[in-house]
Order: C-alpha cells, then sequence, then structure tokens
C-alpha cells in the first residue's frame, strides 16, 4: 500500500473504479479482487477517501455536462409540448410551467452574478486600499 502523500497503488485505484461501478461495496470489492473488510479499511483512510471523493466528484462533473449538452433538446420537447394542438391540456400547463421556472431561475441567476461581481468589485477596492 502507498505511504502517507503517495500515489495509490494499482488495487486501491480499482477499487475506487469499483466502487464507482458496482452497486454495492460487497460487489466493488469482488470486481477489484479484494476483500470486502479490506475495502471498508480503505475507505477509512484519508488518502483513500480523498481520491474516491475527487474520483466521484469527477463522475458528477462528466454526468452533468452531458445533461447540460442535452438542454437543447430538452428545451425543444418542452416547446413542442406546449405548443402542439394535440397535447391534452394539462401537459401544455406543465410544460408553461416549466418554461417559466426556467426563465425565471436564469433571470435570478444574473442577478446574483452581477451582486457577486460588484462585491467582488468592492473587496478589491477595500484591498487595494489596504496598507
Amino acid at each position: 500500500m502507498a505511504g502517507h502523500g503517495e500515489k495509490l497503488g494499482r488495487k486501491q485505484e480499482d477499487a475506487i473504479a469499483a466502487l464507482l461501478t458496482q452497486r454495492n461495496i460487497e460487489e466493488a470489492a469482488r470486481a477489484a479482487g479484494v476483500g470486502t473488510r479490506t475495502l471498508i479499511r480503505w475507505l477509512k483512510l484519508p488518502d483513500f477517501a480523498k481520491e474516491y471523493r475527487k474520483a466521484r466528484r469527477e463522475a458528477v462533473h462528466q454526468s452533468v455536462a452531458r445533461m447540460q449538452h442535452a438542454t437543447g433538446a430538452a428545451a425543444s420537447v418542452v416547446l413542442k409540448l406546449m405548443t402542439d394542438p394535440n397535447v391534452p391540456a394539462a401537459v401544455k400547463l406543465r410544460a408553461a410551467e416549466c418554461v417559466f421556472d426556467r426563465a425565471i431561475k436564469g433571470v435570478e441567476l444574473e442577478d446574483i452574478e452581477a451582486r457577486v461581481a460588484e462585491l467582488e468589485r468592492a473587496a478589491d477596492a477595500v484591498a487595494r486600499r489596504s496598507p
């Protein structure tokens, strides 16, 4: 096993990959070729836990990027449902609510971004004046 501050060993890297793809710890341990108790012990090691969290974050970021890539298609579906005369009124209403909700959230996000930018400018100005 790698020492403190060193890279993880091959088995531990395999275990992290298995934890990301298997349904539970037992299946992950089996897929990585280690015992369940070993994998549970590794999960308690700071370096292993840190690398596992890092790998999970990266997997989530990739999934979010895929979803963001699909927003154009999703918007087309919502708009088609909202304007299709053959779609039930309840579905049209839900699609319209979705459009309003997303539009409002977009405006709110722009407002927050502007406020944060202004606060950052003010903080920079104060920092430049400080000795």
